[in-house]
This record gives structure tokens, sequence and C-alpha cells, in this order.
């Protein structure tokens, strides 16, 4: 909070001094005795930019503006990850990880990656990195409280330089003690970028650098006495320190860097307004350095046997460089192609090599390797048209040299019927390698040790989307897939699964077929709404592997209007959330990832807050209860096996922005 209130300090100082007292400058001799200095408060008469000229630009250059309205949609991004987590179920404690109520399954990625997918929820991706244009200097503040003894706090500043440069500069911490033994989330994120172009128009450049440590303490989840205690009910155990966990002894921590470049130069400029004819070349480059650890002071026996009684450590380091080259042609009739060509280099690994059975009856011992590297090179294209009043877009890659092979295809086609009404279709084609910790992965745990060669996931999906401002919006995604890889348990002598076994990568044999329908509708009367999202899901085939709940919905009804002469923007109402029972993937922490278990379902459960918000100036104002009703009836849920859900708590929080 001291942080929070010097930044706040060092904001608003400045602008005081540049505010505030202009001295009379009529050229006379005059004494500057402090009595005899005349004041006059400075009045600026300059008019404001326009909000929309505060602009917001995606690195495929998809732009919008800054919006500072106070929306129920504002209210369902208000939360650590500042993304819409309808789709998620969250542990009891801020910067944890979260549970899936459902699955995407869009990749366009041909190369592994390093794993720990479980921490990858707040971790800034390329596409999350935003460039600015602004007439003035922008200031953002984000703030919310925790769970006991932290915060969360979101600061961010943009400003153009020139009408050509712009930087932007922001900072996301995180320290939430939870309420539960030894569950500490302490993270960081950094983000610096930049956009560029040169006066004649031809030469445009973006780039960033983002830093991210996200480290939190694991308990492991609640012992068995503990989840007795817990689903009981008894007041006792209200609170949650009192509860036993796992152990007290460890964490995981995922650190990671990336520096990125994209620009181009435009050869054929074309007509300035509509880039008929322009010929232009692009280049991309990424540098990603990823980090996960971890640490246990001494070993948890459900884990297995060890190589080590204290002071486990697992370290697991992964780099990638990649440079895209593209050649890229627009044309009013032909559309927009482009040709790409990518290379990437690759280094996932250890600092050590792992023999198994050298000393036992195998003539043969097995060795595990410390490193993956290598390169990938691919090629491919993509298309951009209207004709006839659909849209199409396509997009494609292929790898071409390389251990690993792959490929992606995409293609759209959207068209629209009315001002009202708009439909799309999608059709995705995916074959990559499983991630690098399914194929290679090293511990001082003993059961943690493997190399596998697994055959390429394949992923075809195809998407229908229909917006209708007078109906509702529609999503359909009907997806196949083949050799699913996943963790799960270890399978015993006799065949079966227990549940204290061992977690270990595996592969699915049969196809694995998923629907998901989704529906959005808003209806309003007056001053009252009613914000409907509900999902039905069908895994088809392969529901042994991949677990999901068959219904999830979400209903707010809120209220919202002017108040104080329209000094205040008042949104006061509840958010109802449900899903019905399934099977929940279980947390390891080992791994930093979630395997699938068939002991434990996880009943389904409704939540219910209360919130109000308003809106004053600029600033947005978001004060809520959560899950207010096991006040009166208690709280036994559960966001995995073993991990508890949240109780009822208070939360405060505003989003506060600066035009200078």
């Amino acid at each position: 909070m001291r942080k929070l209130h010097f930044i706040l300090f060092f904001i608003i100082c400045p602008l005081s001094v540049f505010a505030q007292v202009e001295l009379r400058r009529d050229g006379s001799t005059r004494s500057t005795n402090r009595d005899q200095l005349k004041t006059k408060t400075v009045i600026d008469n300059r008019e404001k930019p326009p909000i929309e000229d505060y602009k917001i630009i995606s690195v495929k250059n998809d732009t919008t503006h800054v919006d500072t309205s106070l929306t129920i949609y504002k209210q369902y991004k208000f939360n650590y990850l500042r993304k819409d987590n309808f789709e998620l179920l969250a542990f009891s404690n801020i910067g944890q990880t979260y549970n899936k109520l459902a699955y995407d399954f869009t990749e366009n990625n041909l190369v592994p990656d390093i794993g720990a997918r479980a921490k990858h929820y707040p971790y800034y991706e390329v596409d999350d990195i935003y460039y600015y244009h602004v007439p003035t200097p922008l200031t953002e503040l984000y703030f919310k409280t925790t769970f006991e003894q932290g915060q969360n706090t979101d600061a961010f500043f943009t400003s153009n330089l020139s009408p050509r440069f712009n930087f932007s500069i922001a900072y996301r911490g995180l320290r939430s003690l939870g309420k539960y033994q030894h569950i500490l989330a302490s993270q960081g994120s950094f983000r610096f970028a930049a956009s560029y172009r040169t006066k004649n128009n031809r030469y445009h450049l973006k780039t960033h650098f983002v830093s991210q440590d996200l480290n939190n303490q694991e308990n492991g989840g609640l012992s068995a006495l503990a989840n007795s205690q817990y689903q009981s009910g008894n007041p006792e155990f209200e609170d949650r320190s009192l509860l036993e966990v796992n152990y007290e002894n460890a964490e995981n921590m995922l650190y990671t860097k990336r520096f990125f470049l994209q620009q181009h130069y435009k050869i054929l400029k074309g007509n300035d307004s509509t880039q008929n004819n322009q010929f232009r070349i692009a280049h991309r480059f990424n540098f990603t350095d990823k980090e996960y650890r971890f640490s246990q002071s001494a070993p948890f026996e459900q884990y297995g046997p060890s190589y080590k009684s204290t002071n486990l450590r697992d370290e697991t380091e992964y780099q990638k460089i990649s440079n895209t080259l593209k050649a890229q042609f627009q044309n009013n009739t032909l559309g927009h192609l482009a040709f790409k060509l990518k290379h990437t280099n690759y280094n996932y690994g250890y600092h050590r090599k792992l023999v198994l059975d050298a000393q036992g009856a195998s003539s043969n011992p097995i060795i595990i390797p410390n490193r993956l590297t290598g390169d990938i090179v691919a090629i491919g294209g993509s298309y951009k048209n209207s004709i006839g009043g659909f849209a199409l877009e396509g997009d494609a890659m292929l790898n071409i040299i390389g251990d690993y092979d792959g490929h992606y295809l995409n293609a759209k086609a959207g068209y629209t019927l009315d001002e009202n009404n708009r439909a799309d279709a999608q059709l995705q084609s995916n074959s990559r390698a499983p991630n690098f910790n399914f194929e290679l992965y090293q511990s001082d745990y003993i059961n943690y040790n493997w190399k596998n060669n697994f055959d390429n996931i394949e992923t075809q999906k195809l998407q229908f989307n229909l917006q209708s401002k007078k109906i509702a919006e529609f999503q359909a995604d009907l997806t196949r897939l083949d050799n699913f890889t996943y963790f799960g348990l270890k399978e015993n002598d006799l065949g079966t699964q227990a549940a204290d076994s061992l977690v270990v990568p595996k592969q699915y044999e049969d196809a694995v077929s998923y629907l998901k329908l989704k529906v959005k509708r808003k209806f309003s009367y007056g001053r009252f709404s009613l914000d409907n999202t509900l999902m039905y899901q069908n895994v088809f085939n392969g529901a042994q592997v991949l677990k999901v709940p068959d219904f999830v919905t979400r209903n707010s009804l809120y209220y919202e209007d002017y108040w104080f002469q329209k000094a205040l923007y008042l949104q006061t109402g509840f958010i109802f959330k449900y899903f019905t029972d399934f099977e929940s993937d279980a947390y390891d922490p080992v791994l930093g990832e979630f395997f699938v278990q068939n002991e434990k379902t996880l009943d389904g459960f409704y939540t219910l807050d209360l919130f109000f918000n308003a809106k004053i100036k600029q600033t947005r104002i978001f004060f809520k209860l959560e899950n207010f009703p096991t006040i009166f009836a208690g709280n036994s849920n559960y966001a995995a096996p073993s991990q508890p859900y949240r109780d009822f708590v208070i939360r405060f929080g505003l989003v506060w922005n600066f035009f200078l």
C-alpha cells in the first residue's frame, strides 16, 4: 500500500507544479518578497482530445481505443488475470492456478513449449502485449485487495514522445498470503513496449520486453484428516489455518523473459488510403527464456521414493530463438497475400544426465539425456480478402526441416447478413509434438524421470459463430483429437489405477471427440439488466481422459444509473455461477501440471456474489462480497481434489485512468 501511495504522490505532485501558479510578467522592477508575490490560478482552456484518439493497437494491428466506461463486462474482467474467467475455477488464493471448466484447443505453435501449463495462466504471451498511440500521456492504476497480508496492483504509463514514436511501461505485482497454510503467492510482471514509424511511413517497428517471476508456496492440498474436517462444517475449522495440509516445505517458480521485435518496410507504398499494390518485407524476432523450478526441503512420500533425503530441487530450462521473414503483397482485387519462412532454435533440458539400472541386472542401462536441442525450419503463407460480402482469411505453416514434424491450417469465412446479424465459420487443423516435459523430465523424485517418444497430437476443430444483436450470440465448437497426450496415474501390476499411484505422461490411443456450445444473451428493462452465459459440453469419445462438466452457467442481475446529478454512475447487483458434477483433474505441484484421476468426483456447486460498483469521472470503483451465501450455509466445496474453494470474502479495488 505504501508503494501505491508513493506512485500516486509521484504522479500528482508534478501536475500541481505545472498547473497551479503563474507570476505577473509586465517587465517592471518589483520586490521578490513573499508577501508581495501575486498569484493566479491557471485555467487550462485547451480542448481535450476525444477518448477515441487514445488508440490501443495489437501485434496484428487490430485497433481499439481506451474505454473508461463501467459495464458488467468490466466487472467480469476485474480479476488478477484481467480477463473473463467464465471457463475457469479459481483455487483458494489469488495467484494460484485455475482448474478448467472447458477447453479451447486453439493451437498454432509448431515447436513444443516447456510445459508447466498450470503456471502459465498469468503469463503474458506475445498477443497479450499491446502498443499505443496517444495525444497526451496516459496512466492507468489497477488495485485490488487479496487474501491476507498483501495486495494486487498493476501500474501502467504510456506516452507519445512524437507522433511517430510511442512507449509504454507497466508493472503488475501480487502478494497474497492466503487463508490456508503455506500458499503464499508472490509474483511480479514487468512490461515495456515501443512502436515507431518513419516520417515517410515506409518503415514500422513494434518491440517489447517482458520479465516475469511467478512464485508460489505449495502445500499439496489438504491432508485426509483435514478433508474430513473441512467437509464436516464444524465451526472450529472456519479458521482455515487450523486445517492440516500435506506439507509446508515446498514451492514452485516460473521465471520468464522475452524480447520481441516486429518490423516491416514498404518497398512499394501503393495507395496511401487503400494500400492497393503495396509490397512489403516483414521480419519478426522472438527470444524467449523460461525456467521452471520445484524445491522442497524434505520429500513427500506420496510422490514416491527420492534420490535425496533433504533439499530436493528440480530445475528445467528452456530457450527459444525464432526469426520469421515475410513477403506481403496487397491488391484491392487479389486481396492480401503473404509468404512466410521461419527458423526456430530450441534448447530444453537440465544440467545432468541420468543413468538408470546401471548397477542392476540390465546390461543396457537406461540413459535419460539432459538436453533436447535443434533447429526447425517452416514455410507457410496467409491470405485475406473480401469477396461478394464474404470475409475470407487463411493461414498455414509446415515444418520442413528439423526433428519435429508439424503443421497448422486455419481457414475462416465470415458474412454480415445485415446490421444486426453476422455469421462466421472457422476450420482449424494442427499437428504438433507434445510439450517437452512429456518427452523429457528429470527430478530428485525417482518416479519423475522419463524419456519418451510420443506421436504428434492431431487436432481438427470446426467452429461456428452467430452474432445477433436482437436474439443472442451463439458459438459451437466441434473438436477431434488424435494421440491426445496427458498426465495420468501410473498403472500398478494388476493393470488398474490406485488413488495413490504416481503421475506419469500418457498418450491416448483412441480419438477424443468434444462438443462445446455456448450462448450469450442480455435482457434489459429500464435500469435493470440480466446478462446470461450458458455453456453445454459433451465428450463423445475419450471421456475417461478429457473431463468437463456438462453444464456451466453465469447469470448476472443488476441495476445501473446515474446518481447525484450524473456525478456518479452506480452499478449494483448479483452474479450467479453454477456447474454440474464432473471428475476433475487433480493438481501436481512437482510438474506444475494437472493430471487425470478417476477416484474423486468434484461436486457441482453454485457461487453468488453481491457487487457495488461506481464510476466517478475516469475512476471505476469495485466493491464485492464474494460467495456470500457461505456465511449462512458454510463452505465444503472444492476447486480440485483436496484443493478447497474460496470462502466468503469482501474485496475492494479500483481502476483509475489519468489523461494528462
